[in-house]
């Protein structure tokens, strides 16, 4: 039975909350994190969520010769990688520091479980693989066509995996593809505290209510969608985090590499994610209608049947819970962990 369980990037948003139900799914933990977008403080509060101090270690994946040392120093039953970049704006940027980041850390991480026997691993991927999909709902066997540097390391990190365990016997991985993770924990202890301006919609509409920002960007309402406004399938962190707990319970039932979406299958407007928030905080929360950005589509979501099927796993919370552990979050924790650093 798997026992000890390495994650890497665990201090970062999902990472965190995976921690959480790891803990208490009865997993060991081990740690690592390079804290370039978050915070140590974030494990201590795991660690008071869960009633036991969390193992940790600042640690780069590029950092090959100390990562070995890590897997030396214990036995390690599985892997779960949530390291990485996730900005695609920054990625267009900058996208050599995401091939380098995402790619090599993979690559360096992959090495050191062949050269110790670890054969067990569950990757944090993402819907950007698939790009612009053909249509909606989105199943795994939409081919991969990323269309930005961020969704081109998932992609290229989902191969190398697919190529090392068809040709290692006894590999087993599964690649959980998330389409929006919103929300935080339901004690407001852990949730999203983005460095910077946040990318994503949830975080930046409840930086607007907290006041931190005049108005939310709308952009574009002129998709053919229900009000024009583009749909994503949002899903909750805690749901998500119990996916990756339903996923490792899985793996020995895999055979070889198998992609599963993490999602709702179920889509919600920007303009619906405005309004239930509004409800969530109890005050409208302005927006302004802009143009559309480039490369914007106007609707994916998941079919999220897979992971019913193979992980007796499904979606609990609906966009309502979302708002609500989100704003609870935002509203205690209003500068993140840095509130409670700085006091």
């Amino acid at each position: 039975m798997m026992t000890t369980v390495l994650v890497t990037g665990g201090a970062g948003y999902i990472g965190s909350h995976t921690c959480v139900e790891l803990a208490l799914a009865g997993y060991d933990l081990v740690v690592v994190d390079n804290l370039s977008n978050s915070w140590p403080e974030t494990l201590d509060r795991v660690g008071e969520l869960v009633g036991r101090p969390i193992q940790f270690h600042r640690l780069d994946l590029r950092e090959h010769h100390d990562l070995l040392n890590l897997f030396a120093s214990r036995r390690i039953d599985a892997v779960v990688h949530f390291a990485g970049f996730k900005a695609v704006g920054d990625s267009v940027r900058d996208p050599l520091s995401y091939y380098d980041n995402n790619v090599a850390g993979t690559v360096s991480l992959l090495k050191a479980m062949l050269r110790n026997d670890v054969a067990r691993l569950i990757f944090s991927s993402s819907c950007t693989v698939h790009g612009l999909p053909r249509s909606v709902p989105v199943t795994e066997g939409e081919p991969r066509n990323p269309v930005n540097p961020y969704g081109c390391t998932k992609a290229m990190i989902e191969r190398i995996i697919e190529d090392q365990v068809a040709a290692t016997s006894g590999w087993r991985a599964l690649l959980l593809r998330y389409f929006n993770p919103v929300g935080a924990h339901p004690s407001a202890r852990i949730g999203e505290d983005p460095i910077g301006i946040p990318t994503n919609l949830m975080p930046y509409v409840m930086k607007v209510a907290s006041g931190k920002y005049p108005y939310v960007h709308v952009f574009g309402d002129d998709y053919r969608t229900r009000d024009g406004t583009g749909v994503r399938d949002y899903i909750h962190v805690v749901d998500l985090a119990k996916g990756h707990v339903a996923a490792l319970h899985a793996l020995e039932r895999v055979d070889g590499c198998q992609a599963i979406n993490l999602g709702t299958g179920r889509g919600c407007s920007v303009l619906e994610v405005i309004s239930e928030a509004s409800k969530a905080v109890g005050f409208p929360i302005p927006y302004r209608i802009e143009g559309r950005r480039p490369g914007d589509i106007a609707e994916i979501y998941a079919d999220a049947s897979l992971a019913a099927d193979v992980l007796g796993w499904q979606a609990e919370h609906d966009l309502t819970a979302m708002c609500r552990d989100h704003w609870n979050w935002q509203r205690k924790n209003p500068d993140g962990y840095r509130s409670s650093i700085s006091t």
